[in-house]
């Protein structure tokens, strides 16, 4: 299908499309394929609204969603590293809005019904929530570099009952649905302390089903409770999970602090470390992987709409031509689970395409199924052939498109401040210990390996592989562990080991005892001294 994409200059189809980005080649399959049969078939009036161009174009974006006093706002400026227009942080629920923190040559704030009318913003689409919504949604931008790769949706601080969610003014949990379909990631947020899950916290959570690839959760003031004490929380929050996020797989769980401030507890400073860095590098890897998520719903989208269109043509279709139209509306309503067994079969759609029953026969209630259209097989064909041809070479097109122009990580901020320098994660710890000294990091415990080395039984100063191998099996480290080691220390590739490798090899044991990565190539710092004129 692309064959025609010329490398520098893009190219024309047969269709006299031309396309010179993955992102203006999904606008552009949307626009003639997908979004024809959501129109006739009312799609955005059951489902979501049409895609714009802002859509496609727009920065990878985080939700962040949690109950008051969890650390929302505090964990975005903790990313960016300085306070951002609007921002107030308080134990009571002081966010009473939606922000969405983007960047911006001038610091300011943009109110919500400004907002719905840029194009250039991807947020148009929530001027169908209305007044009461829009008053209190604003846009916070300023010049940040982390901003320049990714923005962040702030919301408000969920309490529990159902009074808070009636007052409100707007449909909170559609909302969080809008945002759920088109951010690249959702991150609840969870405080040590306040682990239950109130029923609009549940409802919120259950408003991103679909979307459990996209959502990442945060235990936050992990350091304010001992190390017993965060077992047994680390447990009540997946058990509370569990109930709420019906998934086989376990929801991945980040651990920490994040806030600038002095650890409470620092016995598992080391854990936390690890754990916002890898929360930093899921983060970092959206920019990559935007192009793709985005692909990804438009899959999701077309799947959906054909079912859709499927449904409201199969009641049109059983509907009566004069009289008793309205109980055959009755009926058919009562019918829906049946109607949606009967399509599965009939067009081999998997059960999980179809939307909720319950919530299709609310919205149904409202309609006319005599006026629905009937079922038009060429609209269906096209977005078929667009899922089995168009995309699958749009995938290719993305990963091109990533080796010529790698998209850039996200950086400065708090991901700039432990990236280099000796306080990066795991400077001077495991195989990096040793970098930054003069003298060979072994030769501290080298006379307690000489002591073994000698009771070996070495020949001209060298022990064989098959002594090596009693000794270092000892350690009931696996074979093709201790088999990498081997490679590592024999430094000359001579089949058998010296003092100075052997030492090496012990070295490189504890390593790998104390919990640390082997690496693939030995570091310079670890080569043995009477080796180093040979590398």
């Amino acid at each position: 299908m692309f064959s025609w994409v010329k490398q520098e200059q893009g190219g024309r189809n047969k269709d006299g499309e031309m396309y010179q980005t993955v992102t203006e080649g999904l606008q552009t399959l949307y626009t003639k394929k997908l979004l024809p049969l959501e129109e006739t078939y009312l799609f955005h009036d059951f489902h979501s609204p049409a895609l714009e161009a802002a859509d496609f174009q727009s920065k990878p974006m985080v939700l962040l969603v949690g109950q008051y006093s969890t650390g929302k706002t505090t964990f975005i400026r903790y990313l960016l590293e300085q306070d951002f227009p609007g921002m107030r942080i308080g134990p009571e629920p002081t966010t009473d809005g939606f922000i969405a923190v983007m960047y911006g040559e001038n610091e300011g704030i943009v109110p919500g019904n400004a907002l719905v009318v840029d194009p250039k913003k991807p947020f148009r689409k929530l001027n169908a929530f209305g007044n009461s919504f829009l008053n209190r949604f604003i846009c916070s931008q300023m010049p940040n570099q982390v901003l320049q790769s990714i923005s962040v949706i702030d919301t408000p601080g969920i309490l529990s009952g159902e009074k808070q969610r009636l007052s409100r003014g707007y449909d909170f949990a559609e909302v969080l649905r809008w945002f759920g379909e088109r951010v690249d990631r959702i991150i609840l947020l969870f405080d040590a302390h306040k682990l239950d899950i109130s029923d609009e916290f549940s409802e919120a959570i259950r408003a991103f089903k679909g979307q459990d690839d996209k959502i990442r959760v945060v235990l936050n003031k992990a350091d304010q409770v001992d190390t017993q004490q965060l077992m047994r929380v680390y447990g009540a929050l997946m058990w509370s999970l569990g109930k709420v996020i019906n998934t086989p797989e376990v929801v991945r769980v980040y651990l920490g602090s994040f806030w600038a401030k002095p650890l409470q507890n620092t016995e598992n400073r080391r854990l936390f470390e690890a754990e916002s860095q890898d929360l930093f590098r899921d983060i970092q890897s959206l920019p990559r992987n935007a192009a793709l998520r985005k692909l990804n719903d438009l899959i999701k989208r077309a799947r959906l709409a054909k079912v859709h269109a499927y449904i409201v043509s199969y009641l049109k279709k059983e509907m009566p031509s004069l009289f008793g139209r309205e109980k055959k509306k009755e009926e058919l309503l009562m019918r829906l689970p049946e109607i949606y067994t009967i399509l599965q079969r009939e067009h081999h759609i998997s059960p999980g395409d179809f939307p909720n029953v319950s919530k299709m026969q609310d919205m149904l209630q409202h309609y006319d199924f005599s006026k629905f259209p009937s079922l038009k097989m060429k609209l269906i064909e096209s977005v078929d052939k667009m899922l089995a041809t168009k995309i699958a070479v749009l995938m290719a097109m993305i990963r091109e498109e990533e080796s010529k122009l790698p998209p850039p990580m996200v950086s400065g901020g708090a991901f700039e401040g432990s990236q280099d320098g000796p306080f990066r994660h795991g400077y001077g710890e495991g195989i990096s210990a040793g970098a930054d000294i003069e003298d060979w990091i072994v030769s501290q415990d080298k006379h307690r390996y000489d002591e073994i080395f000698y009771t070996l039984m070495p020949v001209n100063g060298k022990i064989t592989g098959v002594n090596a191998k009693k000794e270092m099996s000892t350690s009931r480290l696996p074979n093709t562990v201790l088999g990498k080691i081997w490679k590592l220390a024999d430094c000359d590739c001579d089949g058998m080991l010296d003092e100075e490798e052997f030492a090496l090899a012990q070295y490189l044991i504890k390593i790998k005892l104390e919990g640390y990565e082997l690496p693939t190539e030995l570091p310079a710092h670890l080569v043995p001294p009477s080796h180093r004129k040979n590398q």
